[in-house]
């Protein structure tokens, strides 16, 4: 049998897996100071054990996937760039897949995602699909930013992609756009139906 973390259940061998510890643990203890909320507050909305969550935030574990997304979710994290994960690993070679409509729903108030090829652990590349919700870039409170780069394909629909040095850029259907995502971002769909992209994070 299995041995399971006696703190939340997780199994140990996933425990192991884990997104870049220093740069994760400072994502998350920021966002919870951002929300008030205590090492204990935060734990216990994410099921997860106190010391769990104060090992993570000061990189002295390795947490799951299943782990991340559950604190993404207590923290209201916008970005999927969370699930970016450390490119070092000992496997030559690595081969992930997606069916069609199965991959790991992450949905915000203005995106709502698909993450694709979600059983590497090991990787610096995220691929994704996003229904861009978003009307209005008033429905973001700050600017989208994190490390790396990103490139976009329109799938359907129109959009405009609003970036921090740059004029509004108006896509549509095809389009395909590639940029420093530390640079402050967001879009909003302007066509009827909201607009579908497929997105590659690249840390």
């Amino acid at each position: 049998m299995e041995p399971i973390n006696p703190e939340d259940g997780t199994p140990v061998a996933e425990v192991a897996e884990a997104p870049d510890g220093n740069a994760l643990g400072k994502m998350i203890r920021d966002s919870r100071k951002e929300k008030g909320l205590t090492l204990e507050e935060a734990a216990k909305a994410a099921n997860i054990g106190r010391s769990t969550l104060s090992k993570i935030e000061n990189n002295q574990t390795r947490p799951s996937f299943e782990i991340i997304r559950r604190l993404m979710q207590t923290l209201d994290l916008q970005t999927p760039q969370l699930f970016v994960q450390s490119a070092k690993s000992d496997i030559s070679g690595r081969r992930d897949y997606t069916r069609k409509g199965k991959g790991e729903h992450q949905e915000t108030e203005t995106y709502d995602h698909e993450l694709l090829c979600t059983e590497l652990t090991s990787k610096r590349m995220l691929p994704y699909f996003s229904r861009i919700k978003a009307r209005d870039v008033s429905e973001f409170e700050t600017w989208i930013r994190h490390s790396g780069e990103e490139f976009m394909l329109v799938i359907s629909g129109e959009l405009i992609l609003y970036t921090e040095h740059y004029r509004p850029l108006p896509m549509k259907a095809g389009d395909t756009v590639y940029y420093d995502s530390g640079m402050g971002h967001c879009c909003v769909s302007t066509s009827e139906d909201d607009a579908h992209v497929l997105w590659v994070s690249l840390d």
